[in-house]
């Protein structure tokens, strides 16, 4: 089963990361899962590593408990979001993991950095790099590795979008920057 939906928004209000500039910070939001994306390599994984479903996972959780969670949805956080903070891009984590969406935000002349160690991999994402011999980068190219969402804001706003994001029960943290220095998305 698949679905989509259509939505409409104001000209003036679109988010399109024409205004994104090197010194903006980056803000992941936690994702729930692999979200709905990469089940086809997911299954194969399995397949070939004959995993049973039950086998557990770290913080008490079963593989198939972890694979099963639903997409975690941002919208109405972000609207709020949207409403107290001037974010200039967002960049939606989803199949092409971090290195090929995130990209796709970003203006010429300008490239993220993102710092791994701003957040743990989540014990899902562990297993389906161990489980089927996946290379970090292509770990982070195919999968959201625990980022679901990434905002860009401008530097003098990461404190209180952040805090903002907390109060909404929003899992969410610094997770890097936009640089003029760099093409694309530096992973370190």
């Amino acid at each position: 089963m698949a679905g989509f939906c259509v939505g409409v928004v104001e000209k003036e209000d679109i988010i399109d990361g024409r205004r994104v500039a090197p010194g903006d910070q980056l803000i992941a939001l936690a994702s729930s899962g692999p979200h709905s994306n990469c089940y086809s390599l997911i299954r194969k994984i399995i397949e070939v590593t004959a995993t049973p479903h039950d086998t557990p996972l770290a913080e008490g959780r079963s593989l198939i408990d972890a694979l099963l969670e639903p997409t975690r949805i941002y919208n109405k956080p972000l609207l709020m979001l949207q409403a107290q903070h001037n974010i200039h891009a967002m960049a939606h984590i989803t199949g092409g993991g971090i290195l090929e969406n995130l990209p796709r935000v970003l203006p010429a002349g300008c490239g993220a950095h993102i710092d791994l160690t701003s957040w743990r991999l989540p014990p899902v994402f562990d297993w389906l790099q161990r489980a089927g011999q996946i290379e970090e980068k292509e770990l982070y190219r195919t999968f959201n590795c625990g980022v679901g969402m990434i905002l860009a804001v401008p530097a003098e706003e990461l404190e209180t979008a952040l805090s903002a994001l907390d109060k909404l029960s929003v899992d969410a943290w610094h997770v890097g920057e936009i640089r003029d220095d760099i093409v694309g998305v530096s992973l370190s």
